[in-house]
């Protein structure tokens, strides 16, 4: 949130961050930046005396004429400054630290309740009943969520056999169809970040107990998101590059801190799973068309391999604290009966961009903060869940989606 809207308009501010359900401290950082404000001016109209009363000093001395008063207040103004630069300093580090706790703002479409807003497919009418992924997935042979627990501990997994070879074809049909269907660049960052890459795109400081961080204080990555949003960070870009679009793949890292007892069966909530992520950098006016075209996207990953879904217009209190608009993709899950998320498309505005110091140089020559978007397109392995449950025969076979038979040798059947 632009400091600017809570200085200018505070009670806006404190609207939206009611919406958000946030307790940040508003009336402090009011209280801050009036003081900093206060304070700045005082030192702006000493330092202005300052250089006043060292040109009487250089022209006393010059003219060889007594300036002992002179030099006595040029000491002491040198010492209020000195003061004051301390001042202003401890109020912008601590105006600065209230700020990185700020969620952004919310779009006007957005209220303090979530709308399911588009609704795909019936879910699948069995004949027998279903088996949850945990039961069919261990019968198969295709998870072995026993010697992950071995090998890792609880909340891990370990594909095998044909189930690695579909996690493999999700991936790769995933990445090819984000790059020649839509449009995508496709990244292989790094599965660490640095503070500054965290700080930039809003996972830190608020979401650092649910993730890893190593002795080297870099965390693995919870989403590819900071590190395909943060690859322009601290440039200025010229508005003719825009919009840009990247597409990346990588393991993703959540420690679930704050999800003790929930999803603890089988892999619907795990501490490594892998993701396909999109980003968008674009010019503002273009944001909010550029969010549906995404939501579009990862749609039609779904429809393509014939998954139902539904569409959520998620409530303010329930998006992410970068996120100004968020819309998640649920998908059925009939050995389950429920529905899955499994993809997130949110749009951030400027919130990261300025905190990331991505600027673009407009036609006009004036520079704008471009607006950042970011979605998962999609994410795994719940979509592995989801054609496991929906795709099970009567006879404990798995039907491969016709689109995924390509990145799979051609296999029809998961047996």
């Amino acid at each position: 949130m632009d400091i600017r809207l809570i200085r200018e308009n505070p009670d806006e501010a404190r609207r939206l961050l009611a919406l958000r359900r946030s307790g940040i401290d508003i009336e402090r950082i009011v209280a801050l930046d009036a003081d900093r404000r206060r304070l700045s001016k005082e030192r702006d109209d000493a330092r202005h005396r300052q250089r006043q009363v060292s040109e009487a000093v250089g022209l006393a001395k010059k003219e060889k004429r007594e300036c002992a008063a002179e030099v006595a207040e040029a000491r002491e103004i040198s010492e209020q400054v000195k003061r004051l630069d301390t001042d202003v300093a401890r109020i912008e580090a601590e105006q600065a630290e209230l700020a990185r706790q700020l969620p952004n703002v919310v779009h006007v479409s957005v209220t303090a309740e979530e709308e399911t807003v588009a609704q795909w497919g019936e879910p699948r009418k069995f004949e027998f009943q279903p088996l949850a992924h945990w039961d069919l997935g261990e019968a198969l042979g295709v998870i072995d969520l026993e010697a992950a627990a071995r090998l890792a501990g609880s909340r891990f997994v370990v594909f095998k056999g044909q189930g690695a070879l579909l996690e493999r074809a999700l991936i790769n049909y995933f990445l090819d169809t984000n790059t020649r269907r839509h449009g995508y660049t496709e990244i292989a960052p790094p599965v660490m970040a640095n503070a500054a890459t965290l700080e930039a795109t809003g996972q830190l400081p608020h979401l650092e107990s649910d993730m890893y961080k190593t002795q080297d204080d870099l965390y693995l990555v919870p989403t590819a998101e900071p590190q395909l949003v943060n690859y322009h960070r601290g440039q200025t870009l010229n508005e003719s590059q825009l919009p840009l679009k990247y597409v990346a793949y990588t393991a993703c890292f959540r420690r679930e801190a704050g999800s003790y007892g929930k999803d603890v069966r089988g892999m619907i909530r795990i501490h490594q799973f892998d993701k396909v992520e999109l980003v968008r950098i674009v010019h503002p006016a273009q944001t909010y068309e550029a969010l549906e075209e995404m939501r579009a996207e990862a749609e039609s990953l779904l429809r393509d391999l014939g998954l139902p879904y539904r569409v959520k217009r998620l409530a303010s209190w329930d998006m992410a604290h970068q996120s100004a608009k968020t819309y998640d993709l649920e998908a059925w899950a009939a050995g389950q009966d429920r529905w899955l998320e499994v993809s997130s498309i949110s749009a951030c505005e400027d919130y990261q961009t300025r905190r990331g110091g991505i600027r673009v140089k407009g036609k006009d020559g004036k520079t704008f903060y471009p607006h950042a978007l970011n979605g998962s397109a999609l994410a795994l392995p719940r979509v592995f869940v989801a054609i496991l449950e929906n795709y099970q025969q009567a006879d404990g076979t798995v039907v491969v989606p016709e689109k995924l038979r390509p990145y799979m040798n051609g296999l029809e059947r998961i047996s």
